[in-house]
């Protein structure tokens, strides 16, 4: 019953993180598009606009942020597992449950940490320093806080992952992420 509801909860965030990761992609899509333009205006008309030249950077900005969980839900991150892959069965099992708790708790104070730099930026109306950059520079650091709510979802639902297997070891969980 408890392992049942912890595989649910753990699909159920890594649902979430799918769903959010497909639409990220589109932000790849827009970067894209906005480059393209840039260099179109630079190229054919010799002519250029800082705040289009910001916005690339206010869309790689998302695609990081907003894609990490996505990366790290599908394994698209580099792991490196010299020894790690050596050790019994039971040592990986706890090695992969103390590496997520580990990961929950350093995003959780990332997470806290980055909500007053947020604050701050809004309270002070914060903007691009150069001429003809874009205003509201707080929306962009708000991606911050976003971004590891998506990672801290996606660590929660990894760590049950890894919980499962040393609450019942005759489990077989598909592992849909292991150390970070």
């Amino acid at each position: 019953m408890l392992v049942s509801r912890l595989l649910s909860i753990a699909d159920i965030c890594d649902r979430f993180i799918d769903r959010v990761g497909r639409v990220t992609g589109w932000a790849s899509f827009a970067l894209v598009c906005v480059m393209a333009f840039n260099v179109l205006l630079r190229y054919l008309f010799r002519t250029g606009s800082v705040a289009m030249q910001e916005m690339e950077w206010h869309l790689m900005a998302p695609i990081c942020l907003l894609g990490l969980s996505y990366a790290i839900r599908h394994d698209g991150h580099v792991q490196v597992d010299i020894f790690f892959g050596k050790f019994p069965e039971p040592m990986k099992r706890i090695i992969n449950f103390i590496s997520m708790l580990s990961v929950v708790i350093v995003i959780a104070i990332l997470l806290k940490l980055s909500i007053p730099y947020v604050m701050q930026s809004f309270n002070i109306g914060e903007k691009s320093p150069d001429p003809g950059g874009l205003p509201h520079r707080w929306i962009l650091k708000a991606l911050l806080p976003i971004g590891f709510t998506l990672l801290l979802i996606q660590s929660i639902g990894a760590m049950l992952r890894a919980l499962v297997p040393l609450i019942d070891p005759t489990v077989k969980v598909a592992q849909t992420t292991t150390t970070v």
